[in-house]
């Protein structure tokens, strides 16, 4: 094949690295995910997603449409020696980030967050950017030793020293350091690092991927949105969170929140062309809201973004309750004991969080036909995603198997490799997690 018939692809890495790699000029989006799995040695990136930059907002690829969708007519005429530029961007949060069975993907997944909780501005939630800035700063320095001397003037130059071995810039979004001051904040993080000691590399990291799910802008996609059509500039916020959708409104530079709609207080999304509605359930009792995306090209693929965070919603919200419950046993030193599922099963079904999406029971009506040319808005033509959000049923298992592996989840241990069990399994582990709850309530033991 001439070169000619080439095209060089940068991707860009929430850690600030990148990666490259030359794909066929008629390639998918898919060719260039394959790439970046090789080259990172990981079989699967579970939450992250290849992403494009268009109209100054990152729109994730759908791996099986051309890179020439994406790229326009200078895809075409592009050569082997420009690299067009793509980025691996978190696509689906997750509430706990022993979910991310890879340490290289948490790695990046705990490197984006870092990015997020820098440009936040969520100020009503000030303590909670001084324990993200301890927990990054033990994952990233690790113990702090503060020596007790004798002499006061020894004690004072090593809380000097102490105080002056981060940048604030680097753990606090400008607004706090501006409200706050540097000095408050070199005096004040230590206190509350020194506490983290002793608490390894791995730990550190799993706990400020924890605490960063609390932060209110933090594990959220935000798309931009006008609120009528004719709109010069965007002034609406759409946040799409693992857990439903928040509406915010721009005021004076400030995001403020509108609404907070869980998945089930959605009845349907509907796209016509750039209108984009959302209808809320009907005991809310909240009228149609109405607005209006840049281009029938991101309505497209924000539909899709939307539809398939819900089926990743629904097919891990089971793993990572029974986790937080194993994680709340730990802390009362039980949770030994409640280490009688199988755990082979539950790696699988954790390691296959991308691939059972198609087991949800999501339903997406396209009624349009997508024009060729990227940027002509279809406005006759509906697109319509409504949600089915019944509980799955239980099913009782009188044959609990050995565990061991869930413990070493537990403890950051990290988990590679290809995963084949189908999803009626995770049921299984499921029932069996409860009934040992409900036979350790009977007992007596509190698992509090």
């Amino acid at each position: 094949m001439r070169t000619t018939q080439k095209r060089q692809v940068c991707i860009l890495l929430p850690n600030k690295q990148h990666l490259d790699c030359t794909v066929r000029v008629r390639s998918r989006g898919q060719e260039v995910l394959n790439s970046v799995l090789k080259q990172l040695g990981v079989s699967e990136l579970q939450v992250f997603g290849l992403a494009v930059l268009r109209d100054n907002e990152y729109l994730f690829v759908d791996l099986e449409q051309k890179l020439s969708k994406y790229f326009g007519k200078r895809w075409n005429r592009g050569s082997i020696t420009i690299p067009f530029i793509l980025f691996l961007r978190v696509q689906y949060y997750v509430e706990s980030g022993r979910l991310i069975l890879s340490s290289k993907v948490q790695q990046l997944y705990y490197a984006e967050l870092r990015q997020k909780v820098l440009h936040s501005q969520s100020r009503h939630q000030e303590a909670l950017f001084f324990q993200l800035a301890a927990s990054a700063l033990q994952a990233e320095v690790g113990d702090l030793e503060l020596r007790q001397g004798s002499d006061e003037e020894e004690e004072e130059g090593q809380e000097r020293k102490h105080r002056h071995y981060f940048l604030p810039e680097d753990y606090f979004p400008s607004w706090l350091i501006k409200r706050r001051g540097r000095d408050f904040l070199l005096q004040q993080c230590p206190v509350v690092h020194v506490e983290l000691r002793g608490l390894l590399h791995s730990q550190a990291v799993l706990q400020f991927i924890k605490e960063a799910s609390s932060l209110q802008d933090g594990p959220v996609t935000f798309y931009r949105m006008r609120r009528e059509k004719k709109d010069l500039r965007s002034s609406v916020l759409l946040g799409v969170t693992l857990k439903g959708v928040h509406i915010y409104q721009e005021v004076e530079g400030k995001q403020c929140r509108l609404y907070d709609f869980s998945w089930t207080d959605i009845d349907r999304f509907t796209f016509q062309g750039r209108r984009f509605e959302i209808s809320a359930v009907g005991s809310l009792c909240l009228p149609k809201l109405v607005y209006y995306s840049p281009s029938a090209f991101h309505s497209k693929h924000i539909l899709k973004h939307l539809s398939d965070t819900h089926r990743v919603h629904i097919s891990t919200r089971d793993a990572a309750s029974y986790i937080q419950q194993l994680e709340d046993m730990e802390a009362t030193q039980f949770y030994r004991e409640a280490y009688i599922c199988d755990t082979k099963r539950l790696t699988h079904r954790l390691q296959s969080l991308t691939s059972s999406m198609s087991d949800c029971s999501v339903a997406v009506e396209t009624t349009t036909a997508w024009s060729k040319d990227d940027d002509e808005e279809e406005e006759d033509s509906v697109t319509e995603f409504e949600f089915c959000v019944d509980e799955p049923e239980e099913f009782l298992v009188d044959n609990p198997a050995e565990v061991s592996w869930l413990a070493e989840l537990l403890h950051g241990a990290s988990v590679d490799g290809p995963s084949a069990l189908p999803s009626s399994y995770w049921a299984a582990v499921t029932m069996e997690m409860k009934q040992v709850l409900r036979s350790r309530d009977d007992e007596g033991v509190s698992v509090d």
